[in-house]
């Protein structure tokens, strides 16, 4: 079998890496991938990296005719199975690439937010088979997109275990790495710095932690880089949290970070599919205290970690409760098996080839 994806994005983060990581998963089953990306992104240096074949097209829109084209021709010369598009400008144009060339569409659904329920969007509609970051998206799909239930799937990004192992680690050496203390609680985030992760929120809770528990010492570290960056560094400036947060910037080794961390909270109030950090902090055996963005609740079982609604005060009684409960080990019923049989890489791969097979057959 052979696949073909489509990235418009040109960024760097959970959408990026899924589709890089699921590649390389189904590669290792013996599948043969290819990307079709834009010139500048960062996913084509990542493919190239990985040894997966490239095509640089322009995506310039829902109807770039020339890259419509260029993929219909890609698709004929190697033989193309599967066109599996991730952004909208790519699906528009890699839908019906799809159509033309005979080859089967598949459309990854990566963000939660509704998409316009317009009989002129149909583009989902049209795909052989849609795959999903979350129940939730999967749900809306259905009843505003007029996607048939029976060609529509929920896979949550698939996490590696061998990799978000807490065994692995030792927590005095990881906090060594990061030249962090032994005597201050600390708290961590890792995200993009974007405006929808609501850095904002997380810092404004680091203030309050800090002056509500007065005897207590906290150490807060951001893992992630982006086009927030300056108004993180201003917004720390602002509740004088110079000497309590870290910038990180972009890390490769996040589990060896997360072995550090007392405590995880995700503050995302929008667009979220199954968060992937979630599901690496819950891998991690780790204390974590999320908003109930997307399908976050997805990973939610048998109080497994603190949800809330997205509004910070929702987000800071939790994250209080938390706190107050840091060193009871029996305050949340963290349950790692849980996300292995569910959410990591091999329950995904599975689940994809499993639909490849099916849209084959």
């Amino acid at each position: 079998m052979k696949v073909l994806h489509t990235e418009w994005s040109d960024g760097w983060g959970g959408q990026e890496i899924r589709i890089i990581n699921e590649m390389i998963a189904v590669r290792e089953q013996g599948i043969e991938v290819f990307l079709a990306c834009r010139n500048h992104s960062i996913i084509k240096e990542k493919a190239i990296e990985n040894d997966i074949k490239v095509f640089v097209l322009p995506f310039r829109g829902n109807v770039d005719f020339k890259t419509m084209l260029a993929l219909v021709k890609i698709i004929k010369d190697n033989n193309i199975d599967f066109i599996n598009t991730h952004s909208g400008k790519d699906t528009w144009v890699g839908g019906i690439a799809a159509k033309i060339s005979g080859a089967k569409f598949i459309r990854t659904r990566h963000l939660s937010n509704r998409i316009r329920s317009s009989r002129l969007n149909f583009i989902n509609e049209i795909a052989d088979y849609v795959f999903t970051t979350g129940e939730g998206v999967r749900a809306d799909m259905i009843k505003y997109n007029r996607v048939d239930p029976n060609k529509i799937i929920s896979i949550p990004t698939g996490i590696d275990d061998e990799i978000f192992d807490p065994k692995k680690f030792d927590k005095n050496e990881s906090k060594k790495l990061f030249q962090m203390s032994n005597n201050e609680i600390i708290i961590g985030n890792v995200a993009v710095l974007r405006d929808c992760k609501r850095h904002d929120n997380f810092l404004e809770i680091a203030r309050r932690l800090i002056d509500t528990f007065t005897n207590k010492k906290f150490k807060f570290y951001i893992a992630g880089e982006g086009p927030m960056r300056e108004f993180v560094e201003s917004k720390i400036k602002e509740l004088n949290l110079e000497n309590n947060v870290i910038l990180l910037g972009h890390i490769n080794n996040v589990a060896e970070f997360m072995k550090t961390l007392d405590l995880f909270i995700f503050t995302s109030d929008e667009r979220e599919g199954v968060p992937q950090s979630v599901m690496q902090a819950l891998l991690m055996d780790l204390n974590v205290v999320s908003t109930n963005d997307g399908s976050t609740s997805d990973l939610h079982n048998n109080n497994n970690f603190l949800i809330s609604d997205v509004d910070l005060e929702s987000v800071y009684k939790n994250v209080i409760a938390m706190v107050e409960n840091i060193d009871n080990e029996k305050y949340l019923n963290i349950n790692r098996n849980f996300i292995i049989e569910n959410f990591t890489k091999i329950a995904a791969t599975k689940k994809i080839i499993n639909c490849y097979k099916e849209l084959l057959a």
